[in-house]
């Protein structure tokens, strides 16, 4: 039987192995980083794009997010899919597609609809499918997945059509990089005041612009890129060969993106990850949210796990690819494995130093000495490097103070992740599959032709009385230009920026422009659609 100060040094001895080959891991995915250069962008007029917006009880930010598209991208199809919403997101985005060309409604209801994030986009690519029909090159189709709270890069269409993304023909899928503010609608852009998010907003946007960007550069590599939920995009003839006669690419994991780039790549076409450009999503600005969707992550992320014997015969994905992605699907369960294999080194650690002779500086100088440099080497270094290479890579507005700070509070919110693990463990034994909606906590605004953010935008008028339970009372007052201002008028004509009478949601008259309604249908679905005539 081992003695004590034997036990320990083999612990010891352990957790280092472990500890370097994740200190390996971690300078992997810095290298490519940090060695990163900007392609060259391509002619988004090679394609038509239709960017797929799924929305469920989304009345807070679905039209500030269609407005600001139709902006952005004038030539673009949106398709706002209504996932049996119970708020005013109906009324809303209905109304949008009256007002603004090119806006279509997709519309389920129940019981098909609210089964999750999968199901609602095979809604809005069946009615994609159907609107495009079958004499279009569906590989100059484009479809984009765009959350409801989402800001794209104006110049998006143009760096994804580039040599290095849908400019080669091999390549079927693409994912941009994801950003986090509280703070979209900036004058100067939603990444111009990053130093005024809080804390945990300033993590979450680490997390996506600094380790998970550099997985996916890594995965550049190695060919096994993977999808994100907000802002992916896949050519429409993957997309009908993915989704077979049931016409679903999306399988319904709770982590549908990751699921769809690996049928991308069972397919045998390439996943791009593109670097130079970005979308932007509100942050959650709580814990408890936050670990409810981190939840239904690794709860999809142990669902691909039945994905592990496919990829690894498949002679469609690269060894070295086919190895990482097995390293992914397995993360989850390695991750509830080490956890208890810590928590005994950890209990085991602590009865030695309860029972040493000596007491602490006895168990300390018997070995234990050992964890404390393994644990500021590997425990800290790893999570708190990435401050300084955010701040200098993506958030120059950051004080260095505040990146700093934000370095060292980013060791407790990886650990804190692990509970998400666990809670995902606990909902799949469980059996429960349903999807974890992610709440938005903003103030009501006051609802008219345009709403009040938009009139905000415009430069007109600005509101009072948004917390109100009951209706609010709108104020009306001359406000700031907005740099927004010319571009806002541009989608909506002067009179649609008047203030409303009431709240009701009511079409706007436009002069000059007439339409007419039609109705395409699919299955579970009714696409209300807006033509010029």
């Amino acid at each position: 039987m081992l003695s004590g100060p034997t036990l320990l040094a083999a612990l010891n001895a352990a957790a280092f192995l472990l500890c370097v080959a994740f200190l390996a891991y971690v300078v992997m995915i810095i290298v490519p980083y940090l060695r990163h250069r900007p392609g060259e962008p391509g002619d988004a007029a090679a394609f038509d794009w239709h960017l797929l917006i799924p929305a469920l009880d989304e009345q807070y930010v679905i039209e500030a997010t269609v407005v600001e598209l139709r902006r952005s991208f004038p030539d673009a199809h949106l398709w706002v899919v209504d996932d049996a919403s119970a708020d005013r997101t109906p009324a809303i985005v209905q109304r949008l597609a009256t007002e603004l060309a090119d806006v279509h409604v997709v519309t389920r209801e129940l019981p098909e609809a609210r089964q999750g994030k999968g199901p609602a986009l095979n809604a809005g690519y069946r009615a994609i499918a159907a609107f495009v029909g079958d004499e279009v090159d569906s590989d100059r189709v484009i479809v984009g997945v765009v959350d409801a709270d989402a800001r794209l890069d104006p110049a998006c269409c143009s760096i994804v059509a580039g040599d290095g993304c849908f400019g080669d023909p091999a390549v079927g899928a693409v994912q941009i990089e994801v950003r986090v503010t509280d703070h979209l609608d900036a004058p100067g852009g939603p990444l111009s005041e990053l130093q005024r998010d809080s804390m945990l907003i300033r993590l979450q946007d680490l997390e996506f612009a600094g380790p998970i960007a550099g997985m996916q550069l890594l995965r550049r590599k190695v060919d096994s890129v993977g999808m994100g939920g907000n802002g992916q995009f896949s050519r429409l003839s993957v997309l009908r060969e993915i989704g077979g006669p049931e016409a679903e690419p999306w399988h319904g994991a709770l982590l549908e993106d990751f699921e769809l780039g690996i049928h991308v790549l069972l397919a045998g076409h390439r996943n791009e990850y593109c670097h130079d450009t970005w979308v932007a999503q509100e942050g959650l600005k709580s814990l408890r949210p936050l670990l409810r969707q981190r939840s239904r992550w690794s709860q999809g992320s142990m669902q691909c796990i039945r994905y592990l014997w496919p990829v690894m015969r498949s002679m469609k994905v690269s060894t070295a690819g086919a190895l990482e992605i097995a390293y992914f699907l397995c993360l989850p369960w390695l991750q509830l494995i080490g956890g208890l294999v810590y928590s005994g080194v950890t209990a085991v650690a602590l009865y030695y130093l309860a029972t040493s002779p000596g007491g602490f500086m006895g168990w300390f100088r018997g070995g234990a000495w050992g964890i404390l440099p393994l644990f500021l080497l590997f425990g800290l270094a790893p999570f708190m490097i990435w401050g300084p290479i955010h701040k200098r890579r993506n958030a120059p507005n950051l004080s260095w103070p505040q990146a700093f700070a934000t370095a060292a509070v980013n060791v407790g919110y990886t650990y804190f992740h692990h509970l998400a693990v666990w809670w995902a463990f606990i909902r799949l034994v469980a059996s429960r599959h349903d999807w974890k909606k992610t709440e938005r906590l903003v103030p009501r605004l006051a609802h008219g032709p345009l709403p009040g953010f938009a009139r905000r935008l415009a430069g007109g008028f600005s509101t009072r009385g948004s917390f109100a339970r009951r209706r609010p009372t709108v104020a009306l007052r001359p406000a700031v230009a907005s740099p927004y201002q010319s571009q806002l008028q541009s989608v909506y004509p002067a009179a649609a920026l008047a203030a409303p009478a009431d709240e009701s949601p009511r079409p706007v008259l436009v002069t000059g422009r007439f339409a007419r309604r039609t109705t395409i249908t699919a299955p579970t679905v009714s696409v209300s659609t807006r033509e010029e005539t």
